[in-house]
């Protein structure tokens, strides 16, 4: 089984095309699908050929009911704070990412991340999506090397040591991969428009 993650279309509608183009049982948006919740339909019509496949989570351009709205409308799976078992691994997601200076429509604080989080900790095989990067590793590096990814994440991932860790948002980290956990134990990728393709059954 193929699992397609992506991230940070913000409308560059070419991209999400040929992600679509490509061959998988399930994409996975992890947020950020457009800016200012502006245009989500356009979207949807390009991946509505792969309705019953796309699970969708709010990044932070958009509301948790953008994408709830977004998903019925287009039979599409809204998976943000929820997870499912696919084959014998789980995947979770959870939306928004940590407080931005620009108030965007999708944030949360670290507190509430953390709580938010905790309805994952007990799940085994476990591959979680969120849009925002763990704080001060090489997936959350913006411009001039400054970090801008949660804590809460961080300390999350450390604690639970999920197989895979994929996310997106800081753009300039897109197409990084790095170890995360204690003694490196979780793949971690930040996505972006590249997209990344996971062979399921190897998790």
């Amino acid at each position: 089984m193929k699992v397609l993650f992506f991230s940070d279309i913000h409308s560059d509608w070419r991209a999400l095309e040929r992600l679509v183009s490509v061959e998988a049982d399930y994409y996975v948006c992890a947020g950020d699908l457009v800016s200012w919740a502006r245009g989500l339909n356009r979207g949807g019509e390009i991946l509505k050929q792969r309705a019953g496949q796309v699970f969708v989570i709010p990044g932070n351009h958009e509301r948790d009911r953008d994408v709830a709205e977004f998903c019925e409308s287009y039979g599409f799976t809204d998976l943000h704070g929820r997870s499912v078992q696919l084959g014998s691994a789980h995947l979770a997601a959870l939306g928004y990412s940590n407080v931005t200076p620009f108030d965007t429509p999708g944030e949360f604080s670290e507190d509430e991340l953390s709580s938010r989080l905790e309805a994952f900790a007990g799940l085994r095989r476990l591959v979680l999506v969120c849009h925002c990067p763990p704080y001060n590793t090489k997936l959350d590096a913006g411009r001039g090397g400054r970090h801008f990814g949660s804590a809460a994440i961080g300390r999350f991932i450390d604690r639970v040591l999920p197989r895979y860790f994929f996310c997106g948002h800081i753009h300039e980290a897109e197409g990084v991969e790095t170890r995360l956990g204690p003694g490196g134990e979780t793949i971690g990728v930040n996505v972006g428009k590249k997209g990344y393709l996971l062979d399921w059954d190897l998790v």
